[in-house]
């Protein structure tokens, strides 16, 4: 998810967001969501009341760290680029797929031709922590928590950013 406060990109570009805390509040909603769902779902397979169920959910956090990247300006078509092209977000389909780094002129030539930058990793990754209360999930073993992780992994790569989301490992730890 990136942002941009630039009115004209937010028309170009409808689902993204106006600043940076509405990038990240989109993402640790997505991720928490995802997090609940699979949990209710396991909770379900054990045949758990719906009020066992809503009392470890509510006993959940969930908390994503992630560092959005600013698109003050975007492009479709790299044949389209004429203007300087500073700091600009390559889109395809619903994905920043690269940046243009470069100024007009030559520049613009080689940003065209070769010289797309990729999306810094700092604005590809996100990571997080799930922390509970509840007596029974904070004993869980590794593989247990690996498995929840596994499957929030999949169920994120099937939904709207499907191929963002392709890898994710669990640290269980005491607190």
């Amino acid at each position: 998810m990136v942002y941009s406060e630039a009115t004209d990109v937010r028309a170009q570009v409808p689902g993204i967001a106006a600043n940076a805390a509405g990038a990240k509040a989109f993402v640790q909603r997505l991720v928490m969501q995802t997090v609940f769902d699979v949990l209710e779902s396991q909770a379900r397979s054990a045949l758990l009341a719906d009020a066992v169920i809503s009392s470890i959910l509510s006993q959940l956090e969930v908390n994503v760290t992630y560092v959005p990247m600013n698109c003050q300006k975007v492009v479709f078509n790299l044949m389209d680029m004429q203007e300087d092209m500073i700091d600009k977000c390559i889109i395809v389909g619903n994905t920043v797929t690269g940046i243009c780094p470069q100024k007009g002129g030559a520049g613009n030539m080689m940003c065209k031709l070769m010289m797309l930058g990729a999306v810094p990793e700092t604005h590809l990754t996100i990571s997080g922590t799930v922390s509970t209360k509840n007596i029974i999930m904070a004993n869980w073993s590794r593989t247990m928590w690996q498995s929840v992780v596994n499957r929030a992994i999949r169920m994120l790569a099937l939904g709207p950013f499907g191929s963002n989301f392709f890898s994710a490992s669990a640290t269980v730890g005491g607190s």
